[in-house]
């Protein structure tokens, strides 16, 4: 293999840049594509190959961006790429159903998915994990009531996600998961 990656994969970062650009994350004012930079590098960290890594730097997109179809997607980057964006999709309904029945239904869906779809939700709440821990360190409890879920919640979701992972796939980074989920119960309960 004479490279890491192809132009595919600079398409679907000069995209994501581009529909991303007036996105910030909750209450933060940092840009939504530092998450997306983030979840595709550990994606790329722990074996992904190019589809992951491009349907990672995605991942957010079916659901965040209005307008947003799968068929952009397949004719872009292929059935692969769109399959597993679909996947790590919680919803793209317009209105969203109610938080807890979309993650609910997320989460019996992810106990069964792929280990590809897996490693990409794994690395995604992995760096939202770490995004809360360090705003709760900066900001206190009051960073839960940006989240629909607010604390009993969210954290209820980081935990019911490692316990979806685990059904049949182990992986370095459900290890790392679970240990930033554990951190985050710690925190909350410390007050930080």
């Amino acid at each position: 293999m004479d490279h890491a990656y192809s132009a595919r994969f600079d398409e679907a970062v000069a995209f994501a840049v581009a529909e991303f650009r007036e996105v910030f994350r909750k209450a933060t004012g940092v840009p939504y594509i530092s998450h997306l930079f983030s979840v595709t590098a550990l994606v790329a960290e722990h074996g992904g190959d190019e589809d992951q890594m491009i349907a990672a730097m995605l991942h957010d997109w079916l659901e965040d961006i209005d307008g947003a179809t799968p068929q952009v997607l397949r004719d872009g980057w292929g059935d692969r790429v769109a399959d597993l964006v679909i996947a790590l999709t919680d919803s793209n309904e317009q209105p969203k159903p109610p938080w807890r029945e979309r993650k609910e239904r997320y989460l019996a869906h992810l106990q069964h998915a792929s280990d590809d779809v897996k490693l990409i939700s794994a690395a995604d709440k992995l760096h939202n994990c770490r995004m809360i821990r360090r705003d709760l360190a900066m900001h206190g409890p009051r960073v839960f009531q940006w989240f629909r879920g607010e604390q009993v919640g969210t954290l209820w979701y980081y935990q019911s996600v490692v316990t979806a992972l685990e059904h049949g796939w182990s992986h370095p980074i459900l290890v790392a998961l679970r240990h930033e989920v554990e951190g985050l119960h710690a925190d909350a309960a410390s007050g930080s």
